[in-house]
């Protein structure tokens, strides 16, 4: 049911740090479901930086509608289509219309690391202490 290539992800504003995606076919999403939606696009990410494709909070905020795997990660070395995994957390359906904004996609430089196996890590005032062990 595609139509025409919708236009490209663009930033909405001067400070937006992602680019607006945007669904590439109708499709409606009954509570509790969660579907692959295309977006019509793919890229060629920069060596060495990937694409973090994120909720858009309006969507959370006035619908219930969010990603399953946020953020989704883009390799620079991908070239297919792509999809944004959506979730309906909502207590309603939620129809979506082709070209409506879905997702944003922040670039990131990736820094690589060399992993090894040590006997112990070095100490910290905070420790093994996680999950709001803060206190905040």
């Amino acid at each position: 049911m595609r139509g025409p290539p919708l236009e490209l992800p663009s930033y909405q504003t001067e400070g937006a740090a992602g680019l607006d995606l945007c669904a590439d076919e109708p499709c409606t999403l009954a509570p509790g479901e969660r579907r692959l939606v295309p977006t019509g696009i793919a890229l060629e990410l920069p060596k060495g930086h990937e694409g973090q494709v994120r909720p858009r909070s309006g969507l959370a905020a006035r619908h219930g509608i969010g990603m399953v795997n946020a953020p989704g990660t883009i390799d620079w070395d991908y070239r297919g289509e792509v999809g944004v995994l959506l979730v309906n957390l909502g207590q309603e359906p939620f129809e979506l219309v082709r070209g409506e904004r879905i997702a944003q996609l922040v670039v990131a430089k990736v820094a690589r690391v060399s992993v090894k196996l040590v006997a112990e890590l070095s100490a910290t005032r905070r420790g093994a202490g996680g999950f709001g062990s803060t206190g905040k």
